[in-house]
């Protein structure tokens, strides 16, 4: 059957038309009735699919994390471990506050030991207050030779408490050599003090929400 008599074949008058034509319109049919059906009832159920595989993708990766975790669960809590331990031993080289004083006697006969005169050794009045220590500043001027501030810096290193030397600046007037410095140390807070710090830190959240 060519294309002209393809072309002369009329819609009100099917029932006679060749075989051939009527399975082409036939399989038209059928494949739009298809078509329809899916994008009318088969859509939701594609997208119902499409979020279950995005979802188990997520559930896959969510799995392979928890299993890596569970499998490496040993070698975290002996990391654990270990950092507890080294913050422990970190903590300890903090005095408590009845310590402070004799750590402040330290430091000055750390000077005195190594033959260096103190001009000015004043701790500061108002303590610097963390979430679980204290800093205290020591404004402190010394006068003596260059030797025996090196060997004074490093005394204080090597205190069993923690001690820091800052802005440290030397002149020399009139071949007397001047340490200024200030000298920090630190303390733990007690708990009662702690808990005062994370009231004042949660008073703080609050006020900045407010604003």
């Amino acid at each position: 059957m060519n294309f002209d008599e393809l072309r002369r074949l009329s819609l009100k008058d099917v029932g006679n038309w060749p075989a051939l034509p009527k399975l082409l319109v036939l399989g038209a049919v059928f494949v739009a009735i298809i078509a329809a059906g899916a994008f009318f009832d088969w859509k939701d159920q594609w997208e119902t699919l499409d979020a279950a595989q995005i979802k188990e993708g997520t559930l896959r990766e969510q799995y392979a994390q928890k299993k890596a975790k569970a499998i490496n669960f040993d070698a975290y809590r002996a990391q654990l471990s270990e950092v507890e331990q080294s913050f422990g031993a970190l903590v300890k080289q903090l005095p408590n506050r009845s310590e402070i004083d004799a750590l402040l006697t330290d430091i000055n006969q750390a000077g005195l030991g190594r033959g260096l005169v103190f001009e000015l050794f004043k701790p500061a009045a108002q303590e610097k207050m963390a979430d679980f220590y204290a800093e205290l500043p020591i404004a402190i001027r010394i006068t003596g030779n260059y030797h025996d501030m090196g060997a004074f810096a490093s005394d204080v290193a090597q205190l069993p408490r923690i001690v820091t030397l800052n802005d440290v600046s030397i002149v020399n007037e009139k071949g007397t050599l001047r340490m200024n410095a200030v000298a920090k140390t630190f303390r733990y807070l007690d708990d009662e003090e702690i808990a005062r710090q994370r009231a004042l830190a949660k008073q703080a959240k609050d006020k900045a929400r407010k604003k």
